[in-house]
Parts: C-alpha cells; sequence; structure tokens
C-alpha cells in the first residue's frame, strides 16, 4: 500500500485506573476510525499511565485479559498499538501490543529499561529480549519505546529490517533526567536523525499533563522518511494524524542509502575485535540477510 494514514492519540491517562483509560482509548479509535486512520499509536503504559512507582500486582495483565481483548476487537480493520503492564513469568515487562481485527499482531517489550534521574524502571520491570519488526496486511512496522529510541544500536537493528513505519511511544516528561537536559529539545533531535538517517517514517506518541511529579509535555508527532515534520501536537490531548507515501521512503533510502551500506559484519567485526563482546553474541547482531551474504562470500 502506497499510502498510509497514520496518527497519534495524545491522551491524558488517569493514573493506575485501567478502566478510565480503557475508555479513553475507546474513544480515541472511534475518532481514528472517522478520520479514516489505518495506523494508531497511543503513548507508552497508555493503559495504566506511566508511573514511577507501579503497583505491578494489582496493574499487570496477560495478553488475554478483557481490556486486551477489548481493544483488539474495537481496532477493526485499523493498526492500533497501546501501552500495558503484562504479566510475565519472573517480573512484568513494559509492553507495548499492536492489536487488529480481534487479534494481536506483535507484541514489543521495552528492551533498554532507564535507571536514571527520577526513572527506576529496572527496579519493576524485565527487560525484553526480542528486536523484530510486525508484518501486517498494510505496512512492516517497527516498535522501539521510549529509552529504546536513546540507545543507537537499537536504532541501527531494527533499521536494516528496513520497516515502512516506526513506532515511538514515550512517556517523557521535562523533569525526568535532570535540570540541565532539555527533553523536548532533544526529542527533537533524536527524531529528526532518526528518520532521516535511515529514511523511516517516525510516529511519536507522548503523555501530556502532569500528575506525580512528572510534567509530561506532550509533543507527539509524524515524520517522513526524509526527516520533515508532517504535524505536531501541544502539551493537551490530541489526536493528530498525517498521510505518508511509502514509495517517499524507498525514495529517501535510495538518496541516502545509510541502512544499504550499513554492512551488519563489518560492525559485528569490530565489536569482537574491540573486546566488547564474544564471537557468539556477537553473531546475534548480524541479520539473517547478512549472515546469508557473509556465506557467500
Amino acid at each position: 500500500m502506497s499510502h498510509l494514514t497514520l496518527a497519534a492519540a495524545q491522551i491524558r491517562c488517569v493514573p493506575g485506573d485501567i478502566g478510565a483509560n480503557l475508555a479513553l482509548h475507546l474513544d480515541a479509535i472511534a475518532q481514528a476510525r472517522a478520520a479514516g486512520v489505518q495506523i494508531l499509536l497511543f503513548p507508552e503504559l497508555s493503559l495504566t499511565d506511566y508511573l514511577s512507582v507501579p503497583d505491578c500486582g494489582r496493574l499487570m495483565r496477560p495478553l488475554d485479559a478483557a481490556e486486551v481483548l477489548s481493544l483488539a476487537a474495537a481496532a477493526g480493520n485499523m493498526l492500533v498499538s497501546f501501552g500495558m503492564i503484562e504479566a510475565a513469568e519472573g517480573a512484568p515487562c513494559n509492553a507495548q501490543l499492536l492489536v487488529s481485527r480481534g487479534q494481536i499482531l506483535h507484541v514489543h517489550r521495552k528492551l533498554y529499561l532507564p535507571q536514571y534521574g527520577s526513572l527506576a524502571e529496572a527496579d519493576h520491570y524485565r527487560p525484553g529480549r526480542r528486536l523484530a519488526t510486525a508484518a501486517t496486511p498494510v505496512a512492516q512496522l517497527a516498535t522501539l519505546i521510549c529509552a529504546d529510541s536513546w540507545n543507537p544500536a537499537l536504532v541501527w537493528l531494527i533499521a536494516q529490517q528496513a520497516p515502512d513505519v516506526l513506532l515511538q511511544p514515550v512517556a517523557s516528561a521535562r523533569s525526568a533526567v535532570g535540570a540541565e537536559f532539555d527533553n523536548p529539545g532533544g526529542w527533537d533531535v533524536n527524531l529528526r536523525h532518526t528518520a532521516m538517517t535511515w529514511g523511516l517514517p517516525v510516529v511519536m506518541c507522548n503523555h501530556c499533563g502532569t500528575r506525580g511529579g512528572l510534567d509530561f509535555w506532550g509533543g507527539s508527532r509524524i515524520l517522513d522518511a526524509f526527516g520533515r515534520e508532517l504535524i505536531r501536537a501541544g502539551e493537551d490531548e490530541a489526536l493528530i494524524s498525517a498521510t505518508i507515501d511509502t514509495a517517499g521512503a524507498m525514495r529517501a533510502r535510495a538518496l541516502l542509502p545509510t541502512a544499504r551500506d550499513a554492512d551488519p559484519a563489518l560492525i559485528a567485526d569490530l565489536i569482537r575485535r574491540t573486546g566488547l563482546m564474544d564471537d557468539q553474541s556477537s553473531e546475534m547482531l548480524m541479520s539473517d540477510t547478512a549472515r546469508e551474504e557473509q556465506a557467500r562470500m
């Protein structure tokens, strides 16, 4: 499909109230459907709100929970991505689910759990161990949750899989890292760099409102594959949407072939030579395609 209508639902979540947040999701889904949206993104941990000290025992849900099934059914033929605390073996995960037509199509579990400033996610969640795109009838989608996007290796790895769109659900507050850091300005740089460097359309969706000592600044936005911002939300609740041309992403990647020339085999070899990890671990960095190409040499 050449043209895709993307949207971000910047909702004002209610801390720890899954019922209230579910209602916000269902309302935004209905609005998005009326607007002809095909892919709708909610913020990180949108079903529970982002809580500095979450009551995981009460708030975590299995993948077959009633709330999950309700959102999957409500999505209809849209692709809807939302965040939740997933009940998982050992410890819960900060997870982002992609649902459509009553089914879960993909689960991304946050890989890079921040443990700095006012953030202590590693105290509450187990990190994910898998990074893969989701094949859907309309597009190949990738997801990175908030701090995942600040680990250049994770962005590099997902770009090698050539997704059509990168979904970036976040929970960014002005005060989260420290007074010297400009979080809204940092995201301006981060998002534009990702989109432009990798020829990758991006949808970022943040929280809004102040609660629990965190000042969420909103600023959800959609960028095209040339790093151009198509639309941006303010600091209040908003449903924003834009249409992108996936053929444009192919043109961007042809003009600036960063992904084509990334050379995973070289990176894996350099990592081995620096002694950062052993041969077996660095081999995991190489895509199946790169391994096949290396085998033919």
